[in-house]
């Protein structure tokens, strides 16, 4: 595959799970919300498998029997603890900024695009000093579909003037693989991630630590003439 590998103008990251392990922190946001409703703690394999559609789907699914009032109420509580201790356990996974830092060197455009609402990742970007790194995110409320629809990923690529086999695609979950292969970007799975093994099974490459990354045939070259713009 490498050897047919034209030059690569935008990498596009996941956030929870490929950039940062923020699931404890969740948990917790979740665990609040559950004991405001009188239900009891889950724990962080439970709730691992609740997240990744974005808050309002995993309130749903943490509170299977509430309706749509009720919801809207938990999300709310969510939102606004999950705010308020956003980096409380969060942490960016080993080797992100070096990495980030070493592919910024290379010349490669770095975005963030989350099922995250957008306040939500600045904030915890911002906290963990890794704003200056990724200022162009994109979230949950940036665009009318979230992943794994492909739109998101399609309108990024837009914005950017990139094509599909131009941009690569970095995530844990089905939700970003099915949101990439549907644009028809290069996808890396995480395996260090939230998604289980089989979700990454249709990937271009796999990764088990973010370092590994600089040895990904995409970014071996120096693309530095290949910035947007």
């Amino acid at each position: 595959m490498s050897k047919s590998l034209g030059p690569i103008k935008l990498i596009i990251f996941d956030l929870d799970g490929t950039l940062i392990h923020s699931l404890p922190d969740i948990a917790d946001a979740v665990n609040h919300v559950r004991q405001d409703f009188g239900k009891g703690k889950l724990g962080l394999d439970e709730v691992r498998l609740l997240v990744g559609k974005g808050a309002r789907s995993l309130i749903e699914r943490a509170l299977p029997e509430a309706g749509p009032e009720q919801v809207d109420e938990a999300l709310e509580r969510y939102l606004g603890y999950n705010l308020a201790h956003i980096v409380d356990k969060t942490r960016p996974y080993p080797g992100v900024v070096q990495t980030l830092e070493e592919l910024i060197r290379r010349g490669f455009p770095l975005v963030v695009l989350s099922n995250k609402n957008v306040a939500l990742c600045r904030e915890v970007l911002t906290e963990l000093g890794l704003a200056k790194l990724l200022p162009s995110v994109y979230g949950a409320d940036s665009f009318p579909y979230r992943k794994p629809s492909p739109e998101p990923v399609l309108a990024v690529l837009k914005e950017y003037g990139v094509a599909p086999r131009e941009a690569v695609l970095v995530g844990d979950s089905i939700n970003d693989m099915a949101a990439g292969q549907g644009a028809g970007v290069y996808t890396v799975g995480c395996s260090y991630g939230y998604g289980e093994n089989e979700e990454l099974a249709g990937s271009d490459f796999q990764v088990h630590d973010f370092a590994s990354l600089l040895e990904l045939p995409f970014f071996l070259q120096n693309n530095s003439a290949m910035k947007k713009g």
